[in-house]
């Protein structure tokens, strides 16, 4: 393998992880050194776990503060060359103790677990995140839109069209298979998307795909943005995540079959909670709004874009469900992991979707969507924070260390927040993610 790095051209790698803000974190090594850093890995702080957005460190009840280190283990099953870093290659990290141990708050190892708990009750997941982002001018001060036009439309493309091929080869060069492109609703939005995978490899995919996309950006004079808001005033991006559950007889969502309903019954009921982890930020709030498709309502519905839960019925191969309330915040990882554990949770109570909604939610009255059982999601970081804090479900899986580190730091991000209005908040975290 470093055989076929080095003739693509490759000196130096990158080791990456992502942090509980959602902020993807790399140390590099030459390509050289890549075998001996195979087995011992690179050394790292543990006090990423509680490093904020805005790279203000705090500390949790277990985890933070400047003691101790931990090894960064590249999986190089995962290496690739990057196509647009030339000389350069990836590769996903497994957080290891100095003694050699999984770290106890490692977010990767904590999503293959999940999926090896699914395994043992004969399920396996499939998943692929929507990747939205928002292009600007590199070399403008603030933020100007980097093409113009109509959503969605042909304008919009003939401005991106080369960006758009050379994008497509890249993540095609690095082994991702490309489903679809094409410019999104908001300003300066674009939207691709990649073949589902095993959750672990579908958020690997995520950290690629976010990167490629950043870099091939930058190639052009342009800066991509995945952050929730640009502009308050409109929609957002979001990073909707696709699943589908499967046993020996194939797709339980194909017809949904009994506990196909019960997995989505039980991410249905930890939604609340799931926002959190996937769009805890205070920015994500800017565009978790009402009639944006944003999926702000806790129900689900057949191809509705308002519900958190939209079913796509489809064929075996194809039908899945999309959660439309996440955004790139989120530690991928953490994300499919925390979306297995509430979906095995709600396999193992045997629960029952509510009936489906059609239509836009918001425009019902508060006494019919009470009657339907239709809430709102959480609309506040300090709210999704106490709704992860009061998840059994989701405390029992990830384990205190790392319940308790994501806590933290979402609520130490809030609260360096609370003096910021919409726009400066927006323009705060513009090119954090």
């Amino acid at each position: 393998m470093i055989d076929e790095l080095r003739a693509a051209g490759v000196t130096m790698v990158e080791l990456s992880f992502v942090d509980n803000a959602g902020i993807t974190r790399v140390k590099t090594v030459p390509l050289d050194r890549l075998d001996a850093v195979a087995v011992t890995g690179v050394g790292a702080s543990p006090c990423f776990e509680a490093f904020g957005s805005d790279d203000v460190m705090v500390a949790g009840e277990y985890l933070g503060g400047p003691d101790g280190d931990l090894r960064l283990v590249p999986d190089l099953a995962r290496a690739v060359a990057l196509s647009a870093l030339p000389g350069w290659a990836w590769a996903p990290a497994n957080k290891m103790t100095k003694a050699g141990a999984p770290f106890v708050a490692c977010q990767r190892a904590f999503a293959a677990r999940q999926v090896a708990a699914a395994a043992e009750r004969g399920l396996a997941l499939r998943m692929a995140f929507e990747h939205e982002w928002i292009l600007g001018r590199a070399d403008a001060d603030g933020f100007v839109p980097a093409f113009t036009g109509p959503a969605y439309g042909q304008i919009r493309l003939e401005q991106v069209a080369g960006y758009a091929a050379e994008l497509v080869g890249d993540l095609s060069a690095q082994g991702l298979a490309v489903q679809q492109f094409h410019p999104e609703y908001a300003q300066a939005q674009l939207e691709v998307s990649v073949a589902p995978r095993d959750p672990v490899a579908a958020a690997d995919d995520a950290v690629l795909v976010r990167h490629t996309v950043r870099s091939r950006s930058l190639a052009h004079g342009w800066r991509a943005t995945f952050a929730p808001s640009v502009d308050p005033d409109g929609a957002g991006s979001g990073g909707h995540l696709h699943l589908s559950v499967h046993d020996a007889s194939g797709n339980l969502l194909a017809g949904m079959r009994p506990a196909g309903d019960a997995f989505l019954a039980g991410v249905l009921r930890e939604l609340p909670a799931l926002v959190a982890v996937g769009a805890g930020h205070p920015a994500s709030f800017l565009r978790l709004q009402p009639s944006r498709w944003a999926g702000i309502w806790r129900c689900w519905g057949e191809e509705t874009r308002e519900t958190a839960l939209r079913m796509i019925s489809g064929t075996e191969e194809s039908a899945n469900a999309e959660l439309k309330c996440f955004d790139a915040t989120a530690n991928p990882y953490l994300l499919v992991g925390c979306v297995v554990a509430a979906g095995l949770a709600g396999v193992a109570a045997e629960l029952r979707l509510p009936a489906p909604v059609t239509g836009d939610p918001a425009l019902l009255s508060d006494a019919d969507r009470t009657a339907a059982g239709i809430t709102r999601l959480p609309a506040s970081a300090p709210d999704a924070a106490d709704a992860l804090a009061a998840s059994t479900v989701l405390a029992e899986a990830l384990g205190p260390e790392l319940h308790d580190a994501i806590l933290t730091v979402r609520r130490e991000e809030s609260k360096r927040c609370t003096e910021l209005d919409a726009h400066r908040l927006s323009a705060a975290v513009r090119w954090r993610w």
